[in-house]
């Protein structure tokens, strides 16, 4: 049973805003994400990870933003399907030839 919640992204900036603007008043950023998980009905882990990304993404905080983060999963998934590819072609070329090998010369 899958018991995660998805969040809009429209949900999620706006948390985060909220984190930024309270942090601006002299909270700490802890203390803002602990404050607003209990009010957004989430888990401050999540908040906190978003608050990262979100950094990150800004270049404020060393690390991947969104964008190569999906690059990276784009390209990973298509290396995937090459190297299945070959395989198929691989196999394919040994069954051929293996045929050629069997056929009774003329």
């Amino acid at each position: 049973m899958n018991t995660r919640k998805r969040y809009s992204p429209e949900f999620r900036e706006r948390a985060v805003r909220l984190v930024e603007e309270q942090q601006k008043e002299g909270s700490s950023e802890w203390a803002a994400i602990r404050s607003l998980s209990e009010k957004l009905g989430c888990v401050p882990e999540t908040l906190r990870r978003w608050v990262r990304q979100s950094q990150c993404d800004q270049g404020i905080r060393p690390g991947q933003t969104t964008d190569e983060q999906e690059e990276l999963k784009q390209l990973r998934r298509e290396n995937r399907e090459l190297k299945r590819s070959n395989e198929i072609l691989r196999k394919a070329s040994a069954y051929f030839a293996q045929a050629e090998l069997d056929r009774r010369p003329k």
